[in-house]
């Protein structure tokens, strides 16, 4: 499709289960399996990132990082707190999982903001970068206290995100010295590796390395961004576009920008980031940047094991659903009418997508 945004509701639709189809078909591909394991064979490290419900926030893409790579966490602006039961378990599990199996973790802590205008920013801290960052320097401490604080095995890594070029900054510690990677474009490895290396002197080699693909993918995606801005080819894709709310887990299959707002089921007032996400979707069909006809909510939940663990999560996609349209249908009525339902589950381990039948 020229531009999805534009399409008809049923044909968006239609467009994105397809997009997770072939996601899953390509992800457990012989090509893409063994590309992986490739990566994984040369960068131990595993990748957890804390991020916003933005669409325009999609770190394998900035970063040129093959997906399954990045574990993702989402939540309204960021925000998180460790002390929430169910992310906190989440969390634990997956990072204690890494370590078991001999790697180390680093963890990507982000907030995002837009240079060329503050109300692109973060919705979820009203605009406000400092308030964003300040907040990822709460999350740095719990983290510490969880993991301890030497950061060998877990390190907890500041990282901010401009959503204009997709630019993004590494942070030391706070009120210190910061990496912003809009500088470099054009650098080498050889430079970058010197400049990390100066800007984190404790982060363990090993992590240091396999942060290094990283940084130097999204200097070369902010040299393509930058190229698309001066033919003008960008300026939408700096907007909020969203036509769509996904709640749940395993939404790595949905690698292109500025789609869906993407929430987590972590924070325990979980109406305030869907009635957030709503009124973000209402915005924009009211300001003309997605048609006015309709927008869907697709809540997923991922399984390990069919059984038990499949039929459980059927049953929490469902509950998410009926939960979330109820949010909607009490704070924007108007906008609940032209809401399409769907539920899905995902084979974590093929990435595939199964919708659930419509009720």
């Amino acid at each position: 499709m020229p531009d999805t945004h534009q399409r008809p509701i049923g044909e968006r639709i239609d467009w994105l289960f397809d997009l997770a189809r072939r996601h899953g078909q390509v992800f457990c591909g012989p090509e893409a399996t063994l590309a992986r394991a490739r990566y994984l064979s040369r960068h131990t490290t595993a990748m957890v990132a804390l991020k916003c419900m933005d669409g325009r926030i999609n770190i394998p893409v900035a970063t040129q990082t093959p997906t399954g790579i990045v574990m993702p966490f989402r939540n309204l602006g960021g925000i998180f707190d460790l002390g929430w039961p169910h992310l906190g378990e989440v969390l634990q599990h997956h990072v204690m999982g890494m370590i078991d199996q001999g790697r180390c973790v680093l963890l990507l802590i982000t907030y995002h903001y837009s240079k060329g205008d503050s109300k692109r920013g973060c919705a979820g801290f009203h605009f406000n970068k400092q308030a964003a960052l300040d907040h990822t320097w709460q999350i740095r401490e719990q983290v510490t206290h969880i993991f301890g604080q030497s950061h060998e095995s877990v390190y907890p890594l500041v990282c901010g995100f401009e959503t204009d070029e997709d630019a993004i900054t590494l942070h030391s510690h706070v009120g210190g010295p910061t990496l912003n990677l809009s500088d470099f474009v054009g650098a080498d490895e050889k430079v970058m590796a010197f400049e990390l290396a100066t800007l984190l002197p404790d982060m363990p080699d090993e992590m240091r390395m396999d942060l290094l693909p990283l940084l130097m993918g999204n200097l070369s995606h902010v040299q393509q961004v930058r190229q698309q801005n001066e033919q003008q080819l960008r300026l939408l894709d700096i907007e909020h576009r969203e036509w769509m709310i996904c709640l749940g887990r395993g939404f790595d299959w949905l690698h292109t920008p500025n789609l869906a707002l993407i929430i987590g089921p972590y924070s325990p007032n979980l109406a305030h980031p869907i009635q957030t996400a709503a009124q973000i979707i209402d915005d924009n069909m009211r300001a003309g940047r997605i048609p006015s006809d309709g927008f869907l909510l697709l809540a997923s939940v991922p399984y390990d094991q069919v059984g038990v663990d499949r039929a459980r999560a059927e049953l929490k996609a469902r509950f998410l659903a009926q939960f979330a349209g109820q949010v909607i249908g009490e704070q924007l009525p108007a906008l609940a009418d032209k809401m399409h339902v769907r539920t899905a589950v995902l084979d974590w381990r093929s990435r595939k997508l199964e919708a659930l039948p419509e009720n």
